[in-house]
């Protein structure tokens, strides 16, 4: 046989195959000349297009297509002159005033001579598509069959034997082999070694001619070794008989897709882990209130499972009261979106799957996605603050309570104090009085010695008195118990600096957690210290700076108030522990006498150090528990 012979063959063996896949190709397929008439079609071309052979025969694609504008004319003219032009999906008005959305494709093809013989229009009727987002992923397989330059895409015919007899330019950007090296080629050189050695090839395609199409996802092999996750589909091409003729081969790059998809997964599982382990209770919502998600520490605030509140109105966490502001809230935020969510932080009462009605901190926050409102919300149970609150409100009432015992017991000690003298002077007054009326008239006197005598013992018995009221006070006992001096001051502190936030004033303990335990009466030690400190806020303007520290003295612990304010000037220090002597307007001239009882009632001391105009420092002692 000649080798003309030969060739003639193959262009008749190859237009054969040509004229099948127009046949069987699943999209519509246009061949025209430079003139835009019609050489061949693909029956899917007839078909979406509601033409017939005979109805196209030598005729000119603007004759069956009038309403074709410039714009399409415009592209025409550019595929005429070399270029190829596409769309992903556009819209197309027919001429009886249907319309659809159309995926496209024009590009030149060219005679052995290389000259431009006219164009090639590829279409895929997208209407479904649109319509219908489940038949986006089966329309857009189909279409990535013809459209060769689609990025991450690649195309190839195989024949009965799969053999490479198309091979597309999608094909050789993704694969990296040319068309020459390609062509004629087993397709299994794409696949991994692995793969070719279990036989994958061969199996996807025995399982397209078996059921007609074979859908894989696996990895392949480029040209230059790399490897990329491709989503193949093969499908087997038949002739008018049914006889398998060859294949059908798509592909599609995942590998982006994948990583994408990954990287999302990670991000959701980081922020999934986030709200897991947030401590606040996190719950989102709709722009109608319905519940979206329910975090952990929110079931463990309310006692539901997340099953029990998804879906529903977030009112259901509220007490009765609330749910109706927030009902209300939820219908003046959907008449004007705009005015936005109560975002501030706020307090309100939450209801658990118990009944239980309970203090709670809200915070707010809006977001829009998909371009619907998400409001999110942060909740804080409230219940141990309150507990605390409710603790230091009666350690305070009990720390008054023992003030104002230990002041009546100064009083007390100071009045014995000054009355004992007096009293005692009138009793030996007396007792004078009545010698000396003795001596003169017997008879008129004895009455006034009488007397005066009964005078001066109820002088001596009021003496007796209040001498016993001051043995009394002075012999109470101490309820003395093993402290810690760091939390002794921090209990303090909060007691006796309510003022320093309003004032601006910084008051900070410097008492280390490794001191030495203590033996003293919690109670009035801190009675103490907080006179101390409110002595200093007193003297002390915006901007002051107090500090209570400690130390080990020998078997002591001496606790330390320093302030940085004007000091103590010597006329006031000449009074400073005296009782019922203050420089306050208010003062009673107690609270430093109260310290240096307290003190000493503990075996200790209490001194100052100061220096006028910049600032003073209390220091007293008491007993380490280790001593």
């Amino acid at each position: 046989m000649s080798q003309t012979s030969i060739r003639q063959d193959r262009v008749s063996e190859d237009d054969d195959l040509t004229r099948l896949l127009l046949e069987h190709a699943p999209a519509a397929i246009a061949v025209l000349d430079t003139d835009m008439r019609y050489l061949r079609v693909s029956r899917r071309w007839l078909t979406d297009y509601n033409l017939s052979e005979s109805s196209i025969e030598g005729k000119s694609h603007y004759e069956l297509f009038p309403e074709i504008g410039e714009d399409w004319r415009a592209v025409h003219g550019r595929a005429l002159h070399g270029e190829t032009v596409s769309s992903d999906i556009e819209r197309f008005d027919r001429a009886d005033g249907a319309t659809d959305w159309v995926r496209w494709e024009v590009m030149p093809w060219r005679r052995p001579g290389g000259e431009i013989g006219g164009i090639v229009l590829f279409t895929e009727v997208l209407t479904g598509l649109v319509r219908s987002q489940t038949r986006a992923a089966a329309l857009n397989r189909e279409l990535n069959l013809l459209i060769d330059s689609a990025e991450r895409h690649a195309l190839c015919f195989l024949d009965r034997r799969g053999r490479v007899i198309i091979w597309n330019a999608g094909a050789q950007r993704l694969y990296g082999w040319s068309e020459v090296e390609a062509l004629g080629r087993e397709h299994s050189f794409l696949f991994l070694p692995s793969d070719r050695m279990t036989g994958l090839p061969a199996t996807q395609l025995r399982t397209a001619l078996e059921e007609g199409s074979c859908h894989s996802r696996s990895a392949r092999l480029r040209k230059d070794g790399t490897q990329f996750l491709a989503d193949a589909t093969v499908n087997a091409v038949r002739d008018a008989a049914g006889n398998a003729i060859g294949f059908g081969s798509v592909v599609h790059d995942m590998t982006p897709d994948w990583e994408r998809m990954q990287a999302a997964e990670a991000r959701v599982a980081q922020l999934r882990s986030i709200l897991d382990t947030v401590p606040d209770a996190m719950v989102t919502a709709d722009e109608k209130g319905d519940v979206l998600s329910f975090s952990p520490a929110a079931q463990q605030m309310f006692g539901y499972t997340a099953d029990e509140v998804l879906g529903r109105s977030i009112s259901m966490l509220m007490s009765p009261d609330d749910a109706l502001k927030h009902n209300r809230g939820i219908e003046r935020y959907g008449a004007d979106p705009a005015r936005g969510p109560l975002t501030g932080p706020r307090e309100v009462q939450g209801r658990r799957k118990t009944g239980e009605v309970f203090s709670l901190r809200l915070f707010v926050g809006e977001a829009t996605a998909g371009g619907s409102k998400i409001l999110t919300g942060f909740m804080r149970d409230l219940t141990a603050a309150e507990r605390v609150e409710a603790e230091r409100r009666t350690l305070q009432t009990q720390l008054l309570r023992i003030s104002r015992i230990t002041t009546a017991g100064t009083m007390a000690t100071t009045l014995a104090h000054e009355l004992n003298q007096p009293l005692n002077a009138i009793a030996n007054y007396l007792q004078a009085a009545a010698t000396l009326v003795g001596e003169e008239r017997a008879d008129a006197c004895a009455l006034v010695g009488e007397a005066l005598e009964e005078a001066g013992r109820e002088a001596l018995r009021a003496g007796a008195i209040v001498h016993g009221l001051r043995e009394f006070v002075r012999r109470e006992e101490l309820d003395r118990t093993i402290e810690d001096p760091h939390d002794v001051t921090a209990q303090a502190m909060i007691l006796g600096a309510v003022d320093c936030k309003v004032k601006g004033i910084s008051c900070t303990s410097s008492v280390p957690r490794t001191m030495p335990r203590i033996l003293v009466d919690r109670v009035q030690i801190q009675q103490a210290l907080m006179n101390l400190i409110r002595n200093a806020i007193d003297v002390l303007g915006r901007g002051g700076v107090i500090d209570v520290g400690a130390r080990v003295d020998r078997d002591m612990v001496q606790f330390t108030v320093t302030d940085n304010g004007p000091g103590i000037s010597a006329e006031a220090a000449a009074r400073l522990f005296k009782p019922f002597l203050s420089d306050k307007a208010e003062g009673m001239g107690l609270g430093l006498s109260i310290c240096r009882s307290v003190v000493e009632a503990h075996g200790g001391r209490i001194w100052y150090e100061t220096e006028e105009g910049k600032g003073s420092c209390f220091h007293f002692t008491v007993p380490s528990a280790d001593a």
